[in-house]
């Protein structure tokens, strides 16, 4: 078995090491002192395609490999682990949208969100539900061409700072089967952020907890089919844990 890398993905490890040092390394320690989160930075990241690396190309995506985008990912953490973290996330994000979406709402949102003009928070955990999120309590119930969304969410990395939220929320019964995922505009009416979370590190990112509160999304905004959303959500943790590990 070859494991050398290719002569593209080498070119892409030196791309991504060389925006880096470039734009990430220089403001690192000041970005994590002053709690900043560098957005033209990561905009600057999507125009080299670095915040849509898996997504699908049909709506803006790089649609590389796992294993080409944990090439970028560890040049981009040796300069700031925290912003790459984000873009990490941001990353499986926008993927699930290209791969659900309807192809209307993949049109819209996706070229944004794999250029980074539009950022993406994953939202899955809550107070009760972390490690046993099948457990989730947050609920999305239908209301003719609209979803009504109830409950709240805990430490939601770009939460108060993105543009998009990936909402996992309870359609049906219990357990998995019950729980659905939507795309929800970060603007959306009825939705609170909560204080911006004291951390160790890892300070270029904000992470808060979201309240949601009688929020109105069109139904179109669902990914995947209703009951789908628990699996969906753990395709896309299957790439993050690789992605946080490469960070690691």
């Amino acid at each position: 078995m070859d494991f050398e890398l290719s002569e593209d993905q080498r070119a892409c490890q030196e791309a991504a090491r060389a925006f880096a040092e470039r734009e990430l390394a220089p403001h690192a320690a000041r970005w994590d002192a002053q709690a900043h989160f560098p957005r033209e930075a990561i905009g600057h990241a999507g125009e080299l395609g670095f915040c849509g690396m898996y997504a699908a190309q049909a709506h803006g995506g790089l649609g590389l490999s796992r294993l080409d985008a944990t090439l970028v990912l560890e040049e981009l953490a040796a300069a700031c682990p925290s912003t790459a973290a984000f873009i990490s996330i941001h990353n499986m994000a926008t993927w699930m949208v290209t791969a659900f979406a309807r192809n209307e709402v993949a049109r819209a949102w996706g070229p944004r969100l794999a250029a980074g003009r539009a950022l993406a928070s994953y939202c899955l955990t809550e107070p009760g539900a972390g490690s046993d999120a099948a457990s989730l309590r947050t609920t999305a119930r239908r209301h003719g061409d609209e979803y009504v969304i109830d409950g709240g969410k805990a430490f939601i990395s770009g939460a108060g700072a993105t543009d998009a939220l990936v909402v996992m929320a309870r359609t049906g019964g219990p357990g998995a089967g019950g729980v659905s995922a939507l795309l929800v505009p970060a603007d959306s009416p009825g939705i609170r952020y909560g204080r911006k979370e004291e951390k160790m590190g890892w300070n270029s990112q904000p992470t808060r907890a979201i309240a949601f509160d009688g929020v109105r999304v069109p139904a179109d905004h669902l990914l995947g089919e209703e009951g789908e959303g628990f699996r969906i959500a753990m395709r896309g943790l299957d790439g993050g844990r690789i992605n946080i590990a490469t960070c690691s």
